[in-house]
């Protein structure tokens, strides 16, 4: 392990970490391979397929080291537009002592009665089987897991692939259900945008379809809602988040489409998805500011769930092909 590392020493560690690089000649990225003994990431939270540790489009970068402190079992010592799947209904029927099904992690060990903490990494029972098989321009993820004994089993395929024709960032997923139980799920990207290494402020505007309802707004006067926008009243300090439930969408896939712009750096990225939002969150920190999407998903054993999540890379001002 290589325990609490500062900054400036995780970035001369980051080259022992298995990675693979992918480019369509216009956008270039970075990738952290899943690993059970040097991967860069090895909590229990998100899922290991697909960490993008850094990813530039036109001199802009999109994603990056947010977070002072790293160590390979922190929850969130990770970067990119990394996702979670979270199953309450499973934890909750599932034993103190017994296997827990944690898609894109593995099974991991239920302590005792208590509540899924998204912050604690669980003791790994079995991380299941992974393949990776990488391109010059994607990278496919393959994990597989089952267990007879819980009646839950997967195959879980993820492929992050730069588009031939455009700067486009598309993640392809698919969850078939091996096993004898229904797998009842949701999923969310957290997507830690690091835009330029800009704190998050008021040259910041995060644009979504539809007017935007807070719901347990946690704002503090930092940022606020101005009709579909997600605004900045000041740049956060260190130390200083903001959080929110938003509501306002509806069933239709079309409303998944969020639009992050950085007006001093002339960054953009839109993010759309075949699937409809299930719950959207806001939250940022001083160092990054991130529109989670949910999608949730009821698998029936034998079928197969598939979804898609696409990042368009674009400079401002838009042009009218963007």
């Amino acid at each position: 392990m290589f325990g609490l590392l500062p900054l400036a020493a995780l970035r001369l560690a980051a080259a022992t970490f298995p990675q693979a690089e992918i480019t369509n000649g216009s956008v270039r990225a970075t990738l952290y391979l899943p690993d059970t003994e040097k991967g860069y990431y090895r909590a229990t939270r998100f899922d290991w397929a697909g960490v993008i540790a850094a990813l530039t489009y036109r001199g802009h970068s999109y994603f990056g080291q947010w977070f002072d402190q790293y160590d390979p079992q922190i929850h969130d010592a990770i970067s990119g537009p990394v996702e979670e799947f979270l199953s309450e209904r499973a934890w909750a029927d599932t034993k103190p002592g017994e296997p827990f099904m944690k898609i894109g992690v593995g099974f991991i060990r239920k302590p005792s009665a208590a509540a899924y903490q998204f912050s604690k990494t669980y003791d790994f029972i079995d991380a299941g089987r992974w393949t990776v098989k990488t391109q010059p321009d994607q990278v496919e993820f393959t994990q597989e897991l089952s267990d007879e004994a819980s009646g839950y089993g997967y195959v879980y395929k993820k492929t992050v692939r730069l588009a031939k024709d455009k700067p486009d960032l598309v993640l392809e997923h698919s969850l078939k259900n091996t096993g004898q139980k229904t797998i009842e799920t949701s999923v969310y990207d957290h997507n830690f945008f690091v835009i330029d290494e800009q704190p998050p402020g008021p040259d910041f505007t995060v644009r979504f379809p539809f007017t935007l309802e807070p719901r347990d707004a946690d704002l503090k006067n930092i940022a606020e809602l101005r009709g579909d926008v997600v605004a900045f009243i000041r740049v956060l300090k260190k130390g200083e988040n903001v959080y929110t439930h938003l509501v306002g969408f509806g069933d239709d896939p079309k409303d998944y489409n969020i639009r992050v712009e950085n007006s001093k750096t002339g960054a953009g990225v839109r993010v759309t998805a075949d699937q409809p939002l299930s719950a959207l969150v806001f939250w940022a920190s001083s160092t990054t500011l991130c529109p989670e999407a949910f999608i949730k998903m009821s698998i029936e054993p034998g079928d197969e769930f598939k979804w898609q999540i696409t990042y368009h890379f674009y400079t401002l001002p838009l042009s009218s092909s963007e």
